[in-house]
């Protein structure tokens, strides 16, 4: 990871800044990239001289295109690209409005469709790079009914990844579209869940911020397709489709 220019969305808190710490630490040159100024500069100021904060929107694809551009021209390239942005809801799927499902596909699937898309470019004209799409547990089994409309954007972020690897590899195998699957994770996931919701640290079972940057700065160099960030979590995805009398 020596050298590398990385960009992590959503890098202000939790596990964007748990890697961004974790990936200059490792000798990564990092691109943080949040809405808020403040605490991005704080983090920013913990991963090294060399790293750039850019406070932006990634929900824009005008934002994004910026991103890729202010990137390209302090570091002549970018090797790595994290979609890390996204938002949970709380609400039952029967009380969904229009307006819950068109924020949960804006903020969880078109940021990092743009991401792909705007990035790719580059990509294509080095013939290498990586994308990781943090996706989450609840994008393979809906096991939390107040997160609806999230589970299924979760989904689709998986479906969008996939489909992007098949295509782009067909003529460029070296770039990576790599998906991580958290679960909980402690961190204000859950305070800031559309319509509020339980802190996602009174859940059982959670993870720390930091143990879940550990898998992703380990997927930076190992380039896996697929990865949780927890063991027997493949397990009990499996498991729940079994149960269902279905494959997975």
């Amino acid at each position: 990871m020596q050298g590398q220019v990385v960009v992590i969305t959503g890098a202000s808190g939790g596990i964007g800044a748990a890697v961004a710490e974790r990936a200059a630490g490792r000798g990564a040159t990092v691109v943080l990239v949040a809405r808020r100024a403040a605490p991005l500069q704080a983090v920013a100021a913990r991963c090294g001289a060399t790293a750039l904060p850019i406070v932006a929107d990634v929900t824009r694809r005008e934002e994004v295109r910026r991103i890729v551009a202010e990137t390209l021209d302090r570091f002549g390239r970018l090797d790595v690209w994290i979609n890390n942005v996204g938002q949970g809801i709380t609400r039952a799927p029967t009380a969904l409005t229009d307006a819950d499902i068109d924020d949960m596909v804006l903020v969880n699937v078109k940021s990092a469709l743009y991401g792909m898309q705007e990035v790719l470019p580059h990509f294509k004209e080095r013939g290498t790079g990586q994308v990781i799409n943090v996706s989450s547990m609840l994008g393979r089994v809906p096991f939390a009914v107040i997160r609806s409309a999230y589970c299924g954007a979760k989904h689709f972020l998986n479906a969008l990844t996939a489909t992007f690897r098949a295509e782009v590899q067909a003529t460029h195998p070296d770039i990576q579209f790599t998906l991580v699957s958290p679960g909980v994770v402690r961190t204000d996931f859950g305070l800031n869940a559309r319509h509020g919701g339980p802190d996602s640290r009174s859940f059982p079972e959670s993870q720390s911020a930091e143990e879940v940057a550990e898998v992703i700065v380990d997927v930076i160099e190992s380039r896996r397709l697929d990865v949780y960030t927890r063991s027997g979590s493949q397990a009990r995805v499996v498991g729940y489709y079994q149960d269902l009398g279905e494959d997975p």
